[in-house]
């Protein structure tokens, strides 16, 4: 259990972002390489086999699940012949409201999921502290139907991080420097693999 942030008062904001950047930091290399080896080579995959890649978290993991869908579908297209089919169950704010009204907030992802998801497909869910009903009733829909299922968690990892096919777990006590650390490895995996299918003569020439 790494040590929870902050425990004590910074007399500036100077001192406090040299300790929450080190925290950042040790937070995304605290992720098993090998497991965001996995991720990158699920989500290569799919996009290779014309799968949908569904992603999907609460509040700012919302965000993040929908920024995703930009940096999988925009950016890995960009200079390769890779088309990700990305969907941010997030995003979807009148089918969110009424499965939410009608049924219940615990069902807004995997009532989705029934609908849309075929096996064969890939759902990344993103939640801080791993134990979100709404989360761990998608991931179960998802694992019991032939879905790839890779979980972004924080803080102890909670039910999410166990039930998910890849882990992708950030060892912090800190929902913001988890949040952080989860943006970096969107970016990252949707990086990888842009990179992995462009010539390496062509990347010092490129933005990414």
């Amino acid at each position: 259990m790494t040590a929870k942030f902050p425990s004590r008062k910074y007399p500036n904001a100077g001192a406090f972002v040299a300790d929450y950047a080190r925290l950042v930091a040790a937070g995304l290399t605290s992720v098993r390489s090998s497991e965001i080896d996995r991720a990158a080579a699920a989500l290569k995959q799919a996009i290779q086999d014309d799968r949908l890649i569904f992603a999907c978290g609460n509040g700012g993991s919302a965000a993040i699940a929908n920024h995703l869908v930009n940096d999988c579908s925009k950016g890995i297209a960009t200079n390769t012949t890779l088309r990700a089919r990305v969907v941010s169950l997030s995003n979807t704010i009148e089918l969110i409201t009424a499965i939410a009204n009608d049924i219940e907030y615990a069902e807004i992802f995997a009532h989705q999921l029934r609908s849309a998801a075929r096996p064969g497909d890939v759902l990344i869910t993103i939640s801080s502290s791993g134990d979100s009903e709404n989360i761990v009733r998608a991931l179960a829909w998802a694992r019991d139907n032939g879905l790839t299922t890779i979980a972004m968690s924080g803080f102890s990892g909670g039910r999410s991080a166990k039930a998910a096919d890849i882990s992708l777990h950030v060892a912090a006590e800190n929902y913001g420097v988890v949040e952080d650390a989860h943006q970096a490895l969107m970016h990252i995996l949707a990086q990888y693999v842009r990179m992995s299918e462009i010539p390496e003569a062509s990347l010092a020439t490129l933005r990414f």
